[in-house]
């Protein structure tokens, strides 16, 4: 199993909110898709040597709050 069937698990056995459960993975999964897009962008791993004065860097995270069906989503934008 992976952490959604087991956290769907837990929320089902507790009685809680499902649409939570959705909302957290799927913010979790777009902030890591968003810093893997930069990562190809880039053509280089974060603190890899070979990013140093290439011109492209990374130059932190911008916050954007996104609305779903399951609620707002807190994304950080990767900044290049």
């Amino acid at each position: 199993m992976n952490h959604l069937t087991t956290d769907l698990i837990e929320a089902l056995a507790k009685k809680q909110d499902i649409e939570e459960v959705f909302r957290r993975h799927l913010e979790e999964a777009i902030n890591q898709l968003l810093k893997h897009e930069l990562t190809v962008f880039l053509d280089y791993e974060p603190y890899e040597r070979k990013g140093v004065h290439s011109g492209n860097s990374r130059n932190g995270f911008y916050n954007r709050t996104f609305k779903t069906e399951y609620g707002e989503l807190q994304l950080r934008i990767p900044r290049d």
